[in-house]
């Protein structure tokens, strides 16, 4: 069938009629904003009025060209104003029926998502709603390395100097450094790390040289956690070795770590570069403690 004005959208079910008191104004208020005239009938006295030169419509102002009396009988009808919700069948709504910019036309999050921030996931089959916090981590957040800059020969204690962070050209990290003062090695986050000590040795002499990892869990008191050594039956050899520790980081102001040198003379050299990693640390963060 033809309408006169706005052929109603599909989606609405009914039209809907608002009746007006009259007094002698041009001006009148709707219940339901419009865009134009055409979207509304208006009778006045049952004569229907022409759109545009009668009255003109906006939002919720009604306007009439001419003034109406207190006696007059006026209502409009909304052409094709929805009356009621109308709810799509279960499952008919499907990906043909969603834009393709659902996701790309929204706003990014240019930051790491709250805890409390939700996504939703599939679980069996049943969509389903999550927590940010149940599914962040996993990955390594933290991958550092240092290195002793200069030779330790004949000395048997902390190593509390030359010690840097890998600076050579191409030396790439993964998260936070860590801070070291006095020789005593500060994480920068709580978590489970392995940690690599790797030595460097020239031996001479049938001497036996010792490079030892302590890791403290109070601030204070310190462990033993692991030691490599370096001999020699006689002449002067390079030596190569390494030991690793996994260190449960509870607390960053309180587990700490160190290295020392011990059972050390004038015939063994402990062997460090500001160039390149001879005697070097490594330390990477595993996971959440």
């Amino acid at each position: 069938m033809a309408y006169i004005g706005n052929t109603p959208a599909e989606k609405y079910s009914a039209f809907q009629k608002q009746d007006f008191t009259t007094s002698a104004t041009t001006s009148y208020t709707l219940d339901n904003p419009v865009a134009n005239a055409n979207e509304l009938a208006l009778f006045i006295n049952f004569v229907r009025q022409e759109p545009t030169t009668a009255y003109s419509a906006s939002g919720t102002s009604l306007t009439l060209t001419s003034a109406t009396s207190s006696s007059d009988d006026m209502y409009c009808v909304y052409l094709g104003k929805a009356v009621q919700t109308v709810n799509p069948p279960n499952a008919s709504v499907g990906s043909s029926q969603v834009s393709a910019d659902l996701i790309t036309g929204q706003t990014a999050l240019a930051s790491e998502p709250a805890d409390t921030d939700e996504f939703l996931v599939s679980d069996a089959g049943t969509l389903k709603r999550i927590d940010y916090s149940l599914i962040k981590g996993g990955g390594i957040t933290v991958a550092d390395s240092w290195r002793l800059t200069a030779d330790i020969t004949n000395t048997d204690a902390d190593i509390t100097a030359n010690l840097e962070r890998d600076d050579t050209a191409g030396a790439g990290y993964i998260g936070s450094a860590m801070t070291v003062s006095s020789g005593i090695f500060t994480f920068p986050s709580t978590g489970v790390y392995q940690i690599v000590m790797y030595a460097n040795w020239n031996v001479t002499n049938e001497n036996i040289s010792l490079l030892q990892m302590f890791t403290t869990i109070n601030n204070s008191s310190y462990t033993q956690r692991a030691d490599i050594n370096a001999s020699t039956t006689g002449g002067a050899h390079y030596k190569n070795s390494s030991a690793s520790v996994f260190f449960d980081v509870t607390d960053t102001s309180q587990c700490k770590l160190k290295f020392a040198t011990d059972s050390m003379n004038s015939s063994c050299i402990l062997r460090g570069s500001s160039t390149k990693n001879e005697t070097h640390f490594t330390f990477v963060r595993l996971g959440d403690t």
